[in-house]
């Protein structure tokens, strides 16, 4: 059989099942789909090591300690895949999977409470869900099947993404655009130790940093993940995407109150912190936590958290750790209620080491233009400098109302970072980057926005005189006055025709 091309298996894949969600909206149809996606996923697992075990006569294929030592989820009689999809043409399918999942649940303790059941509800139709779950069981993901993990994994994360998008406003509090997590982790490079998302969403960055490791022959059980996110629905996500990716997700938690207020790690020091936290949020509990030792640079305001995040952050990364997080581009500027001081502070402590401006329109909850900060608590180059990137007209339109950055955008900003970083052929480019002192910055009144800094690219010169091209231009310019008389003239004569005058 001839190997798919990947790229587009993915997108046929969602409009197959797109077009069987009928009349049930987005948010509602994910769970339907992620859910089966990853019960075809954890089946496929534990049948390929049952068949393993079936040829070994000292091993017992239905013994569950024997998946639990091959850190696989063992997947009882009733909610293997071969069961959900002989019944798949039965009325009673929804109540069928729905049991499945029970049984997933209470054979698997790190799945508890975390499987949709929502398959026996009287609003999704019968006969479309048995055509999703052949379109699953008919795709061919069996072709790669040594492959199947990674294939599973990529499905799930372009279907997040996907839904993410269906729903617009609301998409955008569980995803985040890939590019801007892969630039993210590019800059950084998690190879080994504590990552770290107190807004954690769907997994997104956990599941970006395991790529790294692995596309550079690292280890992945060199990195622990923590995170901690306050919507319960987003959290039963992430730990399925990171479950289908084999990341421990066993530090990823979740409570309603979120990471201010009840904070799940107050003793973690990570090594790398990667985040996405809701853009300018507002009455987020500074009132409760007034005192609180994470205010080492300024007690942000009530009306903005998001140099409460910052600092959130800061407090929580280890002594060499370096974090990257997605900010709306008002925290480079704004001086309302003290948060020019915090941001003075930040700079005068030598914690910024750059600033990326990003373009617009690359997420899908919100038109703020946003930018990226890294930040270090020791910097062994550039003490006292902060590099500047501005990329806010870089990327493509992938569709009518979003941007997205290409794998190239993503590479020239991660290289000028890490040239800048080690030293290695950096030079500031006019219009682009910039790498700026602590004095400079004090003399823009410590305003961090790039194109303060990096100023405007130089037009290119033609090698034509300014003397000549005016020539030129006023030559064009009585020609196009001499051409609107001529018609006024003409206009005139054709309304006199007809007994109009002007």
């Amino acid at each position: 059989m001839a190997k798919t091309d990947n790229s587009s298996f993915e997108q046929k894949l969602f409009k197959a099942a797109d077009k069987l969600r009928k009349n049930i909206d987005a948010a509602e149809y994910k769970h339907v789909v992620l859910g089966l996606i990853f019960l075809k996923y954890i089946s496929e697992s534990f049948s390929e090591l049952y068949d393993q075990l079936k040829k070994d006569e000292y091993s017992d294929p239905e013994d569950r300690d024997e998946y639990l030592a091959a850190n696989t989820f063992f997947v009882p009689k009733e909610a293997r895949w071969s069961h959900i999809h002989a019944n798949a043409k039965l009325p009673t399918i929804g109540q069928t999977i729905d049991e499945a999942m029970v049984s997933i649940e209470r054979e698997n303790k790190e799945l508890k409470n975390v499987l949709p059941q929502v398959y026996g509800k009287a609003n999704l139709d019968k006969t479309s869900l048995g055509e999703l779950i052949d379109l699953i069981s008919n795709t061919q993901l069996l072709a790669e099947h040594h492959n199947s993990k990674d294939l599973f994994g990529r499905v799930y994360e372009y279907f997040l993404g996907e839904f993410a998008n269906a729903e617009g406003k609301k998409g955008g509090q569980f995803y985040t655009p890939k590019a801007i997590v892969k630039l993210m982790v590019e800059m950084i490079e998690p190879y080994k130790g504590r990552v770290y998302d107190p807004a954690s969403g769907s997994g997104g960055m956990f599941v970006m940093s395991e790529k790294f490791v692995t596309e550079h022959q690292g280890n992945i059980r060199d990195i622990t993940v923590y995170g901690q996110e306050s919507n319960q629905t987003t959290w039963k996500l992430s730990k399925m995407n990171l479950a289908i990716r084999n990341i421990n997700s066993k530090f990823v938690a979740w409570n309603t109150e979120g990471s201010f207020l009840k904070d799940a790690h107050p003793d973690l020091k990570a090594d790398y912190i990667l985040a996405n936290p809701p853009f300018n949020q507002s009455e987020w509990g500074v009132d409760i936590l007034q005192d609180d030792a994470r205010w080492r640079y300024g007690v942000p305001p009530s009306g903005n958290a998001n140099y409460g995040w910052l600092q959130h952050m800061l407090y929580h990364l280890s002594p060499r750790g370096v974090m990257a997080t997605v900010l709306s581009n008002g925290s480079l500027s704004s001086n309302t209620s003290g948060e020019g001081d915090i941001r003075r502070n930040f700079i005068e402590n030598d914690l910024v080491d750059c600033i990326v401006a990003l373009p617009k329109q690359l997420f899908y909850n919100t038109g703020i233009p946003a930018c990226i900060w890294i930040m270090r608590r020791e910097k062994s180059q550039h003490h006292k400098e902060v590099l500047f990137i501005d990329a806010s007209e870089m990327g493509y339109m992938k569709d009518r109302v979003h941007r997205d950055l290409s794998n190239e955008d993503v590479d020239k900003i991660a290289e000028t970072y890490h040239n800048w970083k080690k030293g290695n052929e950096y030079h500031n480019v006019k219009g682009y980057c910039n790498s700026a002192t602590l004095e400079e910055i004090e003399k823009h009144n410590f305003v961090l926005t790039p194109g303060r800094y990096v100023g405007i690219e130089d037009a290119e010169d033609d090698g034509i005189s300014f003397e000549t091209k005016m020539a030129e231009l006023t030559q064009t310019l009585k020609a196009q006055m001499d051409k609107e008389s001529e018609l006024n003239d003409e206009i005139a004569k054709q309304l006199s025709k007809i007994g109009f005058t002007l």
